[in-house]
């Protein structure tokens, strides 16, 4: 499956982008270099077991390990400790990459309530997007009887694109459901 989008970009994509924007060079068109998924768990300065089932969702979800993120420094209102593990992130490359990126815009998307389509906003200015899911359980991987609450997650997607226009139409050829 994930075989399928990476070919998808050589045949379709990759001539499209060229043509569109005239490189002389192969290497010059853009391309999808790395996707992070970051998860937020604010509740765990009350239940540390929380972190624990937030990263074995994302595991679910991206089918990689993630890597837990402590705090850099200790804030008081909060009962922040410096430290202390807040957040779990994945960065996916290649293969697993491309798996991701099918299922998101093909799987997930769909299934987000009320949707109307992502924002072309969103770009950073140098070719990269980042979008928030508020619910996790978009992911069919997700059993919704097992979870204990609801968690929001980020994708960041980092591009080679040097503008937010190059950045724009590589996403818009791997079909990603922007709002007109």
């Amino acid at each position: 499956m994930a075989a399928r989008l990476r070919e998808h970009y050589e045949t379709t994509v990759k001539p499209a982008l060229t043509k569109e924007f005239g490189y002389t060079n192969a290497l010059e068109t853009p391309r999808i270099e790395k996707i992070v998924v970051n998860m937020g768990v604010g509740e765990v300065v009350n239940d540390s077991k929380k972190i624990e089932a937030a990263a074995k969702q994302l595991a679910l979800i991206t089918g990689q390990k993630p890597q837990l993120i402590a705090s850099k420094k200790a804030i008081a209102v909060f009962k922040l400790r410096k430290g202390l593990k807040i957040g779990a992130k994945v960065t996916l490359r290649r293969e697993r990459m491309y798996e991701f990126l099918d299922r998101l815009v093909n799987v997930a998307l769909p299934r987000v309530r009320d949707f109307r389509g992502l924002s072309a906003k969103s770009f950073d200015g140098r070719g990269n997007f980042a979008m928030g899911l508020k619910e996790q359980i978009v992911f069919p991987e997700i059993d919704y009887d097992s979870i204990d609450e609801i968690r929001g997650m980020d994708v960041i997607i980092v591009t080679s694109a040097r503008t937010d226009k190059e950045a724009l139409a590589l996403l818009k050829g791997f079909n990603f459901p922007f709002a007109s």
